[in-house]
């Protein structure tokens, strides 16, 4: 039966979008035209680094709208001006959270808004002129943890939506260290852990995905693991995906390491002819 891909954004911050020049900026609007052309998805269901419930508990977006969530502070004006219109479906939530109680995750759906975790990125993956997201968009989020192995969990037990032509996104970033910003500040030069922890990561996700799982749960007890993320919740994602993914292959499609920052994208799965 046919399933389709799962994908992870490196999304960088709310200035994504506006930074046309940034070798990330064709890379996801390749990915953009990808899922929405190739894969033509009949909704898109995304989990963001940006949006953590509880430690034990799932929280998701079962309203009608998706307004914005402008979570970031002292950028120039116009940031807080972004646009992404979308809808959202009270009806694939429910699935969701039927799908998340079986699997023994208790789950509720509340009113939400998109966080710039999503739509900063989906600004230029689906750009509203030229490659628009016209299918509903259901917001997920991560636990408020650091466990690698409830996340794979959440992503399997979401797993089965994708065999209802419904595309999975996690968004967060391979390598987060907005604490060390200012040592490299004006130069995009790595830093150590920026290489060896993407390296790392890389090598974990395109293992046999029989092995997959306890090679993900090993990257984050590297000695490089917390200078790469000093909190996981950006790394979290990537185990969603992952998990979602089950038997199928994971891809590093890009990716590219920047000062305290690493850009991999990833693709899990075959993507339609």
């Amino acid at each position: 039966m046919a399933k389709t891909p799962v994908y992870f954004f490196s999304h960088g911050g709310p200035d994504v979008q506006y930074r046309t020049e940034h070798p990330v900026y064709p890379i996801l609007q390749s990915i953009g035209r990808e899922i929405t052309q190739k894969v033509r998805p009949k909704a898109v269901v995304v989990f963001s680094a940006h949006w953590q419930s509880t430690p034990s508990e799932i929280h998701l977006n079962n309203a009608v709208t998706n307004p914005l969530i402008y979570d970031f502070y002292g950028f120039p004006p116009e940031f807080y001006k972004a646009t992404f219109p979308s809808t959202a479906s009270p009806e694939i939530a429910s699935k969701i959270i039927d799908l998340l109680t079986k699997a023994g995750i208790p789950a509720k759906g509340l009113a939400r808004g998109l966080d710039h975790g999503v739509f900063s990125g989906f600004n230029v993956a689906f750009h509203q002129e030229t490659n628009p997201l016209t299918v509903p968009l259901i917001q997920v989020s991560l636990f408020d943890s650091e466990n690698p192995t409830a996340h794979y969990a959440l992503g399997r037990a979401v797993s089965s939506l994708r065999f209802e032509n419904i595309v999975i996104i996690c968004t967060g970033m391979s390598v987060h260290n907005l604490r060390d910003l200012h040592r490299s500040f004006g130069s995009s030069k790595p830093l150590p852990y920026a290489v060896s922890f993407d390296n790392a990561l890389k090598a974990a996700v395109e293992a046999d995905p029989k092995e997959r799982e306890d090679k993900m749960k090993r990257v984050c007890e590297r000695p490089d693991a917390r200078d790469a993320h000093p909190w996981m919740d950006h790394l979290m994602p990537l185990y969603i995906a992952a998990g979602a993914a089950g038997d199928d292959v994971g891809k590093q499609t890009w990716t590219m390491q920047e000062g305290s920052f690493a850009w991999a994208q990833y693709r899990f799965g075959d993507v339609p002819e």
